[in-house]
């Protein structure tokens, strides 16, 4: 019987992959598809890794019967793992901190997940807390019984879970492999799993990487951003550069916009990190002439979003200004990869 599932877990991956049509008129000459990741049971593509990693955790004995799962986590993997922990009956605890959006705090807690907060007073020099949040998410485990930290930062597993199901779903679902693949940055395991997984087995699919304007992955100036779910104040030991054949860094304001521009052209209410991915999948089409399938990752959904990238009065207080469909379409075509990556890239390949 098709789609009957034991449990969630099981339901976890298999997700709907759409085209798009109306963000802008290159959709008309090329193929941009978004594979919506949304549509996992709790709204991210993180709820795979989360799956994967406890999974493993098992096997090697480090997560037992009344385990506890303790993680740094912005917000999605952090609801992966509540979502897997309230199903096999661990506790978990998620340290979070002033950035983790309303609705997500709501999400975790409804998932029974108990909430640690560090605060503002911990952050970086550019205002990141993501090393504090690890800092401290480690510092419980040490002095938990029973506790297990999976830090999907630095965990050389994270990204198994992608090399094995997401990028075995692509190629179901072309039959094959795009001529392009758009994937966001932050841990780096969607990066390193999928881009390891179509270098081997289909080379010619290019892998385009897309990180927030501040975050450091990818070498650009750190500097303040309200984006969650992309970039990071470090680069993460999975990432591999050489995976990477352009990279792009997008701007709140745009990937925003484009965000308000999916939800009233496409029907499509996505999160933050999905409208810089967009934006890098357009801009990248602007410069093909024969016609390509270009395939985007959506990270995750945007109802976490409706108190902060969906709210006016929120949108205003951070001096951020929503572009019309109109005058994004010039925001696509001056966006352009980044270049001192793109030549490092040129300068190894020759």
């Amino acid at each position: 019987m098709k789609n009957l599932y034991q449990n969630v877990m099981e339901s976890v991956g298999n997700v709907p992959t759409v085209r798009l049509n109306n963000i802008s008129e290159i959709c008309k000459i090329h193929k941009l598809y978004l594979k919506l990741e949304s549509c996992n049971p709790g709204g991210s593509i993180k709820e795979k890794n989360a799956v994967y990693l406890i999974e493993q955790a098992e096997k090697k004995g480090l997560l037992s019967k009344g385990g506890i799962i303790v993680e740094s986590s912005s917000g999605n993997f952090g609801i992966g793992l509540a979502i897997v922990g309230a199903a096999k009956n661990y506790k978990v605890f998620i340290v979070v901190d002033a950035k983790t959006p309303s609705a997500t705090r709501k999400m975790l807690e409804a998932y029974g997940a108990t909430l640690i907060d560090v605060p503002l007073s911990e952050a970086d020099a550019n205002g990141s807390m993501q090393v504090a949040r690890m800092k401290k998410a480690e510092e419980i485990a040490k002095s938990t019984v029973g506790a297990w930290y999976p830090c999907q930062h630095k965990n050389s597993e994270n990204p198994t879970a992608h090399s094995i199901f997401t990028a075995q779903e692509i190629v179901d679902n072309f039959a094959g492999a795009p001529d392009a693949i758009v994937i966001g940055l932050s841990t780096s395991g969607q990066l390193t799993g999928i881009g390891s997984y179509f270098k081997k087995f289909y080379p010619n699919t290019k892998i385009i990487a897309v990180d927030v304007a501040g975050s450091s992955i990818l070498g650009t100036p750190p500097h303040p951003y309200k984006m969650t779910g992309l970039g990071l104040s470090f680069t993460p030991p999975q990432f591999n550069e050489n995976l990477i054949d352009i990279a792009y860094s997008v701007k709140d304001n745009l990937a925003f916009s484009v965000c308000h521009a999916l939800a009233k052209k496409e029907g499509l209410l996505l999160g933050g990190s999905t409208g810089a991915i967009v934006a890098a999948g357009v801009s990248y089409a602007l410069t093909l002439q024969k016609e390509q399938s270009i395939l985007m990752i959506n990270p995750d959904r945007g109802d976490r979003y409706l108190d902060t990238i969906y709210n006016k009065q929120w949108i205003e207080k951070q001096n951020i200004n929503i572009n019309s469909l109109d005058s994004l379409q010039n925001e696509f075509m001056n966006l352009k990869p980044i270049e001192n990556f793109y030549y490092k890239k040129q300068s190894k390949i020759s």
